[in-house]
């Protein structure tokens, strides 16, 4: 752990910021300066190790890592760093293991989600608000396309828009989260999703991905956080502006290597403070 020096009168975000990087440094370097703008209080960075068959991922980890080790404000930083390689699946569930070891509550990061400052008031606020409402489980930092049915509210309720370009959580509810999804073969069978999710051919296609994730095909840990809401019924909180954008379509990234893909650098949009709250618990899709 380590502390850095303090320069009185500076914009803070309250709530822990944790940042997850691998061997990208063009985009940690990118997330990171706007991070810095905030000057979180705390910050745990989440590191993945080189594959050991990859030439240039040493040399790559190396100088991501480089990006952050240098932090010129007041702050408690802390390191989950992974000799060797992991994968997506391991080393983002057990750094957030990890994370939620430490703190109550985190704004999260992956290396290429680039938020917009709005994006940690809007969290800072909205964390402090539903922190002990078991009904909220995630706050999105992203809403690609734009699709807000609220339009008079800064934000809605969704079952479905588990963004996670940016995103926040609390302690109480990642403490949900299973890896493995042990529950997935009584909710398959008892036809559990069609809770969620109306639609006959939506229902298909998502048993077709949990079978996948439960059988260990897919290298991923997102769609079993998304299944941990749905089986305890948690609901995400949605902007009605993009306050994150994806900048990782490249031929480095694991998953989205198109640089012309529809969501690659889709741009963030303007957060009106005060906040506007819902009046009422209307959730949408």
């Amino acid at each position: 752990m380590e502390v850095a020096s303090r320069k009185p009168n500076e914009m803070r975000v309250k709530t822990p910021v944790a940042l997850f990087i691998y061997n990208r440094p063009h985009v940690t370097e990118r997330v990171f300066s706007v991070i810095s703008k905030v000057k979180p209080s705390r910050l745990l960075i989440v590191a993945d190790g080189p594959r050991f068959n990859v030439v240039e991922d040493h040399e790559r980890c190396v100088a991501a890592r480089s990006v952050v080790d240098h932090i010129d404000w007041d702050c408690q930083v802390e390191r989950h760093y992974a000799s060797g390689n992991l994968g997506c699946r391991k080393r983002v569930s057990s750094g957030l293991d990890w994370v939620f070891s430490k703190v109550d509550e985190a704004i999260i990061f992956e290396d290429d989600c680039l938020p917009d400052v709005a994006f940690f008031q809007f969290c800072d606020e909205l964390l402090e608000r539903y922190r002990n409402d078991s009904r909220v489980a995630h706050i999105s930092g992203a809403n690609i396309p734009l699709n807000s049915p609220w339009t008079k509210y800064s934000y809605y309720f969704s079952r479905n828009h588990y963004h996670i370009w940016g995103w926040a959580t609390w302690r109480r509810a990642w403490q949900y989260y299973d890896l493995s999804m042990s529950f997935w073969p009584e909710v398959r069978d008892h036809n559990w999703l069609a809770y969620w999710l109306y639609d006959p051919s939506e229902r298909t296609e998502y048993l077709r991905i949990f079978e996948d994730v439960y059988q260990e095909k897919i290298d991923t840990w997102a769609y079993q956080w998304l299944f941990a809401c749905w089986i305890h019924q948690g609901l995400s909180i949605v902007p009605n502006a993009n306050l994150v954008s994806n900048i990782g379509f490249d031929r480095y990234a694991t998953h989205f290597k198109d640089e012309n893909h529809y969501f690659a650098n889709w741009p963030t949009t303007q957060m009106r403070f005060p906040l506007v709250h819902p009046n009422f618990f209307v959730i949408s899709e």
